[in-house]
C-alpha cells in the first residue's frame, strides 16, 4: 500500500472507517471507558458547543435488529416537527452505515399510549416490552 512506504507524506497508519454517522456537532474528543466499573465500554464524545454522547456496542444480532426495525417504523409513524427526515439529518456528509440512533429510539416513550401499541404491534411485542428493552439498554451503560 502507499500509505505503508511513506510517500507524498502519507501516514503510516490509517484508522478504518466502520460507521458513519452524523451527531449534529464538531466532535471534540473521544475516549473510550466503562462508564461503571466492570461495565461494557463505550466510546464517549463531547462537542463543541458542549454536548455530550456515546457510541454503545449492541452486541447480539437480535437487539440490532429489534432497535433497526424501531427506529425504522418511528420515522414512518413519528415525523419531525419541522419536517426534516430524521435519516436525511443523520447522513448529511456521508450516508448512516451502522449505527441505530438511541435518542431517536428513547422518543417511543414519549409517544401517547395509542401510537406506542401501533409501532409496538408492527414488531410482534407489547408496548411495556420495547420500553424494557431501551431501559435494559440504557442500563448497560451506566
Amino acid at each position: 500500500w502507499m500509505w505503508e512506504r511513506g510517500y507524498l507524506n502519507s501516514a503510516p497508519q490509517k484508522a478504518e472507517e466502520i460507521v458513519q454517522y452524523h451527531v449534529g456537532d464538531m466532535v471534540t474528543s473521544l475516549t473510550k471507558t466503562e462508564l461503571t466499573p466492570g461495565g461494557q465500554e463505550v466510546i464517549v464524545y463531547t462537542t463543541i458547543m458542549g454536548s455530550v454522547g456515546s457510541f454503545v456496542p449492541v452486541q447480539s444480532r437480535d437487539d440490532a435488529d429489534f432497535f433497526q426495525l424501531l427506529e425504522m417504523h418511528l420515522r414512518q409513524e413519528n415525523p419531525p416537527l419541522c419536517g426534516r427526515d430524521h435519516l436525511v439529518y443523520r447522513s448529511y456528509y456521508h450516508p448512516v452505515k451502522d449505527v441505530i440512533d438511541g435518542d431517536f429510539c428513547e422518543l417511543f416513550t414519549t409517544l401517547p399510549y395509542s401510537k406506542q401499541r401501533e409501532i409496538s404491534e408492527q414488531l410482534d411485542r407489547q408496548p411495556e416490552d420495547v420500553c424494557k428493552r431501551l431501559e435494559d439498554m440504557r442500563n448497560k451503560i451506566m
